[in-house]
């Protein structure tokens, strides 16, 4: 996962005042150079949020299609198909978690 994420006011706020720095390069860009950094410390709280979010979210996923598994190997005859059923999309939500941490 990436080390910021940008909201796209963000993004346009930022590149202008890139721009704005660039101009006044041989002034003083200080004040400029805050807000990027503000701007950069939102992102990065957000990423690590998000990241941490995700962690979890992919955590509990394995910890149900290990609970799932179980519940298939203890399910009596009447019961194995839908617990095979239960298994599977334990497994497709869990391939569907990981795709998005891509």
């Amino acid at each position: 996962m990436s080390e910021y994420t940008y909201t796209r006011a963000e993004k346009a706020e930022r590149a202008r005042l890139l721009l704005k720095g660039a101009r006044g390069a041989y002034g003083d860009t200080s004040a400029v150079e805050r807000r990027i950094d503000r701007i950069d410390q939102v992102a990065a709280d957000r990423a690590r949020r998000e990241h941490a979010a995700h962690a979890r979210l992919l955590d509990e996923a394995r910890n149900a299609v290990a609970t799932a598994r179980v519940a298939e190997r203890a399910a009596g005859r009447g019961e194995r198909a839908a617990a095979r059923e239960a298994r599977r999309a334990a497994e497709k939500h869990l391939r569907a978690v990981e795709r998005t941490g891509r």
